[in-house]
């Protein structure tokens, strides 16, 4: 299935979008898509409906982040091999877990506001995973049973924000909008193996990243069960996975930052595509 949230801000309904690409209303079936619908039981019932059967979402409607708004953001640092060769940075011994900030989390066509006096705004294409229920110690044999499914992650990043002013990378990461999620999220039965996707950005038409799972330090497994040993994972929580190369940080023989007007369009196989513009806030 592919899930979905459509309407402004703050105020989205559940959707569906059905194998012939159309969007299915599905307010009168749940109330969001949120821990409730996305648990075991609650994909379940979904599964068990015929899609063709629900309403039809006529006209043309904003698409918000495909979950309802979790109660963790977690984000994976320096986590495809090559992305750490790109940025001369060494390969971790154990995942790199930061937060991303509520407030970056955003819908996958909204635009990206790029902070006042920004320099070094940069894209980061990224597989997430979606979590079906709750995580604590979960073995990586267990791991799998804890996915609901997967979705897109535009993980903006301030380079210097990050880097250069001292303290963690939040600050960095959680700037407004900086969080783009969905379109939609696809579930776990739909994705036979996470670490074989291709995953790419665009700059104003340019391909920037032009990447794939398979080069992953910590595969889906691994994350699920490392992170839960240091944070409970709730139903509708994100683990953001890693970048592929190709950041405007580690283009050669200069940087490249993202500047108001500019469009950037990402995808990862299987999951969709986004589009965003950045604007100065």
């Amino acid at each position: 299935m592919k899930l979905l949230r459509w309407g402004p801000p703050g105020a989205e309904k559940p959707g569906l979008m059905d194998n012939t690409g159309t969007i299915r209303d599905l307010s009168d079936v749940v109330a969001d898509i949120d821990g409730h619908t996305l648990s075991p039981e609650g994909l379940g019932k979904l599964a068990g409906i015929d899609a063709h059967t629900l309403p039809v979402l006529h006209g043309t409607h904003r698409i918000g982040p495909c979950i309802a708004r979790p109660l963790n953001f977690v984000c994976i640092g320096l986590n495809y091999a090559d992305h750490a060769a790109e940025t001369n940075s060494p390969i971790p011994k154990e995942p790199i877990i930061f937060l991303k900030s509520l407030g970056a989390y955003s819908g996958p066509y909204d635009d990206v506001k790029m902070p006042r006096g920004s320099k070094k705004t940069d894209w980061e294409v990224e597989l997430a995973i979606v979590i079906g229920s709750t995580a604590s110690y979960v073995p990586e044999s267990e791991a799998m049973a804890h996915v609901a499914g997967y979705c897109i992650v535009n993980d903006v990043s301030e380079r210097e924000y990050q880097i250069e002013r001292g303290g963690t990378w939040d600050k960095g990461k959680g700037c407004d909008t900086f969080g783009p999620t969905g379109p939609w999220m696809v579930t776990r039965d739909e994705v036979p193996d996470p670490q074989d996707l291709a995953l790419w950005t665009e700059v104003d038409g340019k391909r920037m990243q032009d990447g794939t799972t398979r080069t992953m330090i910590f595969g889906v497994v691994k994350l699920v069960s490392y992170v839960s040993h240091f944070i409970t994972l709730h139903p509708g929580d994100i683990i953001s996975t890693g970048t592929p190369p190709g950041v405007g940080m580690g283009k050669k023989p200069e940087p490249v930052f993202l500047r108001p007007g500019q469009v950037m369009r990402l995808g990862v196989a299987g999951l969709g595509e986004q589009r965003q513009t950045v604007v100065a806030a």
